[in-house]
């Protein structure tokens, strides 16, 4: 395990404990709190042995996201009893039914823009990130967000959740979308393992058809302007990377039938049944080819497009992707 991670496990072990001891001694006889110091107590010694993190029946490393979701675990996905399987689906499953909770509105329009996306998990969550809203005061515009969180399944899925809630919280002060990001960086910096970070790309749509759009590290938005596909490369490194990241906005004015294209790499780096990578010169193809088509439409062939080029192979990491479309 990572030097980094059973470091930040340790300090939420000591940390439990330490209330654990305390609650014991207001409540001296709860039995509950005292098994539950047990299992704290045994996962630090086996910290201290060197044993921490392997399975206590085949003594392979328990998977990671597991352990950062709870640290008290002691046996991987193989052996765990039937109704440890079993408990544990139920929390995949409402862990998954909260996530789609978190998902906007499909097809959301505003003052001459229509939306769409498509939220595809790997597994039973993701670590994709994907926002549309408009502002209370109207004038603000439509904020719109797709980003990625680093690593996968459990752990991920709560970073997602984590960021989905800065950003709700942030959009509300109508900062600018740049400043917006460096707070959201701040918070996400401060609040998360030093080896964790989201790349983003996120802006803000306006009602003259003028568009803010700034990329934290993630892969390029795709302005789709009649037969002409322009890449918005990133101007900043990903959120929670450094702590005082900067951010410079790209601002455009899209006209009637232009189209802003968001993606997560899940889509360009799926991978077809002979390993080849669609990538995204593929993808520029397919959206030259449907640059009249609506956000829904044009997703539609897109998604159609990699499964035909998938052939059956399985996804191998979250597709997301997001069409901002100048109606009027």
């Amino acid at each position: 395990m990572a030097e980094v991670t059973e470091s930040f496990l340790r300090d939420q072990l000591v940390a439990r404990q330490e209330k654990l001891q305390s609650a014991i001694t207001l409540s001296p006889r709860a039995e509950g709190l005292m098994q539950l110091l047990k299992e704290v107590d045994s996962a630090l010694e086996r910290m201290e042995a060197g044993t921490y993190g392997l399975c206590g029946a085949c003594h392979e490393p328990i998977e990671k996201d597991r352990l950062l979701a709870n640290p008290l675990v002691c046996y991987c996905l193989d052996h765990l009893t039937f109704d440890q399987q079993r408990a544990l689906e139920q929390d995949l499953e409402m862990a998954a039914r909260v996530q789609r909770e978190l998902l906007p509105k499909q097809d959301l329009s505003f003052a001459g823009w229509q939306t769409s996306y498509h939220y595809e998990p790997a597994g039973p969550v993701s670590g994709d990130y994907c926002d549309l809203v408009i502002h209370e005061n109207e004038s603000q515009g439509l904020f719109f967000a797709l980003g990625d969180v680093s690593g996968k399944g459990v752990a991920a899925s709560m970073l997602m959740a984590h960021l989905h809630a800065i950003f709700r919280t942030l959009i509300a002060t109508g900062l600018p979308v740049h400043e917006l990001l460096e707070r959201a960086s701040r918070i996400f910096c401060e609040s998360t393992m030093s080896t964790l970070f989201a790349t983003l790309v996120c802006g803000r749509a306006g009602i003259s058809g003028e568009v803010e759009v700034c990329n934290a590290g993630h892969c390029p938005a795709l302005l789709l302007r009649r037969e002409e596909v322009i890449r918005i490369e990133s101007t900043g490194v990903p959120l929670g990377m450094f702590c005082a990241g900067h951010y410079s906005p790209q601002k455009m004015r899209l006209a009637p039938g232009d189209t802003l294209f968001l993606y997560s790499d899940g889509l360009s780096e799926a991978r077809s049944a002979t390993d080849e990578e669609y990538g995204e010169g593929r993808l520029t193809q397919v959206l030259m080819q449907g640059h009249s088509l609506p956000p829904r439409a044009l997703i539609q062939a897109c998604i159609e497009d990699v499964a035909a080029f998938r052939s059956g192979a399985p996804l191998a990491d979250d597709l997301t992707v997001m069409a901002v479309h100048r109606v009027a």
